[in-house]
């Protein structure tokens, strides 16, 4: 009889092991089956789309597109082919996935999607703008996160596959928002935050240099401006419209302006100093460089042409677009941008909406104010003809490259517009390649996301 009992109960244990069993593999099956489909041969890819419905990526393969249909936003959206990771496809691919246990593969094309939150045909029209010169520029909505614009010139038509690859410019497989840059003199919004921050407005607006053309630092380097004739003595107000190189070096060396404080409100604000390990900017998974700069000694011309925008200083242009948010808003804290506005599973249900986030806060909302006014007047003052038709805030800069052998031009902004608030950062590269200027690209990037967005 025990016998019997204890024969009952292995069998009992035993069947209740292979029911435990089954419901372990029925779950991987469900939870792992996308996996390994994706990981497949036969896998199929749903689209990404632009925020009116537009095709940016057909993971099927199946539709045909008119050439160079992909172009203008092929190195920020990728594929899945391996050779371009740090774009919006190769992070958020199980996203796309046309595959799930109980539907199986889905042969019509499919209803995985990302929609994302560009506009395609603005994309497109500044992507054309430059011709045969190469750049980036990027434009966002700075109250709710949206990149409307993530342009990168050159760039590749991802349909045409990369036979070629050998003979791919350089950058072409890279959005040059993304990496860091030299900032040149658009560096100098964020030497004039800091030094609101540390002295206030009344403090800072008191202050006064005379600029001949050179300026002679206490360590004995000169500081060159780019006006050999100088500028005479000017405020901060006309030293920033004016770009003035000696105004700043001389503001750098300015005992009210104390070295520590001034790194810790660069840290503040994201950069690493010193040598410090930068982090990342996550966009849906795509890694976005921050800032870097040396600053030593305020006597130093590392230190002084650092806060100008030269020496070690790199910034990528997503995070100098990303300052104008916190100042355009008033508030010192960034709008952090976003891609992705939401994601359709294989049944078309939307899900993961994106939602508004803020940094926190880099500056005080006084600091943010004055900046704001002090680039809205170098707007009026200077961009008012060339950027026509809206209230900009901006500053500009010319950074030297490749060991002072070409000139990049840079333009950082805002619109100050409650019904059209766009933040942008525009970079040409070798600018005397062409005759293309950022106010030009600029007004076609206005005009056109006015029209579209």
């Amino acid at each position: 009889m025990k016998s019997i009992k204890r024969t009952q109960r292995i069998i009992s244990l035993v069947i209740l092991f292979f029911v435990l069993g089954m419901a372990v593999l029925v779950f991987k099956l469900i939870h792992e089956s996308s996996f390994y489909m994706m990981n497949s041969d036969k896998h199929e890819l749903g689209f990404v789309y632009d925020r009116k419905g537009d095709v940016l990526f057909d993971g099927t393969g199946k539709d045909s597109y008119p050439d160079n249909y992909f172009l203008d936003v092929g190195n920020i959206i990728g594929d899945d082919k391996g050779q371009m990771e740090n774009t919006l496809v190769a992070q958020n691919i199980e996203k796309l996935n046309n595959y799930s246990f109980s539907n199986g593969l889905i042969q019509n094309g499919g209803q995985a999607s990302i929609c994302t939150t560009l506009d395609h045909a603005s994309n497109r029209a500044v992507f054309n703008a430059y011709g045969y010169q190469e750049g980036c520029v990027s434009a966002y909505n700075y109250k709710t996160g949206e990149i409307l614009v993530c342009t990168s010139l050159p760039s590749l038509d991802v349909t045409k596959g990369y036979d070629n690859i050998a003979n791919f410019k350089p950058g072409t497989l890279m959005s040059k928002n993304l990496y860091k840059t030299v900032p040149g003199s658009t560096q100098k919004v964020s030497t004039v935050i800091s030094a609101l921050e540390i002295m206030g407005t009344s403090q800072l607006f008191s202050k006064s240099f005379t600029c001949t053309g050179k300026y002679t630092n206490r360590t004995g380097n000169d500081i060159d401006c780019h006006n050999p004739y100088g500028h005479g003595t000017q405020n901060i107000q006309e030293a920033f419209e004016n770009s003035c190189n000696p105004f700043f070096a001389q503001l750098i060396e300015d005992e009210d302006l104390p070295l520590d404080r001034l790194k810790k409100q660069y840290e503040k604000m994201g950069y690493a100093i010193n040598g410090a390990k930068p982090e990342y900017i996550d966009i849906n998974g795509i890694q976005c460089e921050t800032a870097s700069t040396t600053l030593e000694d305020p006597y130093q011309f590392k230190t002084q042409w650092g806060c100008i925008g030269q020496g070690d200083t790199i910034v990528s242009p997503i995070q100098l677009m990303m300052w104008q948010s916190a100042i355009a808003n008033e508030s010192g804290r960034m709008t952090m941008p976003y891609l992705i506005d939401h994601v359709t599973d294989l049944k078309g249900n939307v899900k993961e909406k994106a939602k508004t986030r803020y940094s926190d806060k880099l500056f005080s909302e006084s600091t943010a104010s004055s900046t704001k006014q002090i680039m809205l007047t170098n707007g009026s003052d200077r961009y008012a003809y060339s950027i026509s038709g809206y209230r900009v805030g901006v500053k500009s800069g010319t950074a030297q490259v490749d060991e002072g052998m070409k000139e990049n031009s840079l333009l950082v902004g805002f619109v100050d517009d409650p019904s059209f608030p766009i933040a942008f950062c525009i970079l040409i590269e070798d600018k005397d390649s062409g005759y293309l200027t950022t106010e030009q690209v600029a007004q076609v990037l206005l005009d056109n996301l006015k029209n579209n967005y």
